[in-house]
């Protein structure tokens, strides 16, 4: 929703300028290459070819009200069709390296593995007491892809985190009632105990995903 805020802004401003005809190439210059960065952004990780003139043609005719080669509808069935095409062979291809990823982290010392596929590791071992699925808890954590990207960190926000162990992901739920207060576990989450194939915000679909998890404290109501 902020890119799509974003862009009905500087495009609003742009055909401003347009229709006076006072925006100096110095002023529409920058804003123009800007827009090309945002929306270059959205197709990155794709895998697409451009082919640059095309883009730049297609652009023009269409904003400036030229006929295309195309209509809007047809365009917009062109690039679902892509879309869906790369979106089925990504995620296909992230589920493979998760359960690639997953069979060679349960070799490792140390990696326990529970029936549900769930692994986990444990970092620091508490004494205080085990929660239950209807608890809420109070932790410290930080999310990443098994690339290393950190896409989720509590230290970022500067306080632990509360939640109820009903209303997260089945590997937050499980993993955490295995530990008790004052533990640290690295939990290793196969994407069906995730976010699965509809991934969530910057994580993508069918991702295996890495927590390490400090449980400070259940919370009594």
């Amino acid at each position: 929703m902020g890119f799509l805020c974003l862009v009905i802004v500087l495009a609003a401003c742009s055909a401003g300028g347009k229709k006076e005809e006072s925006a100096s190439a110095a002023e529409t210059e920058p804003v123009s290459y800007a827009l090309g960065m945002i929306m270059a952004d959205q197709f990155k990780g794709w895998g697409l070819t451009f082919n640059y003139d095309s883009f730049t043609q297609g652009f023009k005719e269409y904003y400036e009200d030229l006929d295309t080669q195309f209509s809007f509808e047809e365009a917009l069935a062109q690039a679902q069709t892509v879309y869906m095409s790369v979106y089925e062979e990504q995620s296909a291809l992230e589920r493979q390296r998760g359960i690639t990823f997953l069979a060679e982290n349960a070799k490792k010392a140390g990696v326990l593995t529970t029936a549900s596929g769930l692994q986990y590791e444990v970092i620091t071992e508490g004494s205080g007491a085990r929660p239950v699925a209807s608890d809420t808890v109070r932790v410290n954590y930080e999310g990443s892809l098994i690339d290393g990207t950190v896409f989720d960190s509590s230290y970022d926000y500067g306080e632990p985190i509360e939640f109820p162990l009903s209303g997260v992901i089945p590997g937050w739920t499980e993993g955490i009632q295995l530990m008790t207060e004052g533990s640290t576990y690295r939990l290793y989450i196969p994407s069906e105990l995730a976010y699965g194939e509809q991934g969530a915000s910057v994580i993508p679909p069918n991702s295996t995903l890495i927590f390490e998890v400090e449980l400070l404290t259940i919370v009594k109501e």
